[in-house]
């Protein structure tokens, strides 16, 4: 079983609901049912909680099917690491600035990294088990 994806998937999920907080507080503050009604930071944080979906989802993904075949747990917990890291400093920064900030881009790097190994050894174990 994947254990060490599983545990990074349960801090992801952690991630996901500290996220959505303020966008149901500013929802009902704003009474804005959809959307975000024209407020910056209700689009901000909206942004921030789906951008940590769309990117931690597809890693997680990848993650699993690394562990699943026999990834060294080193690897695994360095990119479970970088990818959760990544998706606090990208959220903090989205949240403060919807400009440029040393903390998106840094999010967006840890987590891309995290992604592009994942994908990497999960195409190389293909080859390494499929192809024997």
């Amino acid at each position: 079983m994947p254990a060490i994806a599983a545990f990074y998937a349960g801090l992801i999920g952690i991630i996901l609901i500290i996220l959505a907080m303020p966008i149901s507080a500013l929802r009902r503050r704003l009474k804005a049912g959809i959307g975000d009604g024209g407020d910056p930071r209700l689009a901000r944080a909206i942004r921030a909680h789906a951008n940590t979906v769309e990117w931690a989802l597809p890693t997680l993904l990848l993650l699993a099917l690394a562990e699943l075949n026999r990834a060294p747990p080193l690897l695994l917990h360095i990119c479970g690491i970088a990818l959760v890291a990544g998706r606090v400093v990208h959220a903090v920064g989205l949240s403060s600035t919807s400009g440029a900030s040393r903390g998106r881009v840094a999010g967006t790097a840890l987590t891309w990294v995290a992604l592009m190994v994942l994908a990497i050894w999960d195409i190389w174990a293909f080859a390494r088990l499929a192809l024997v």
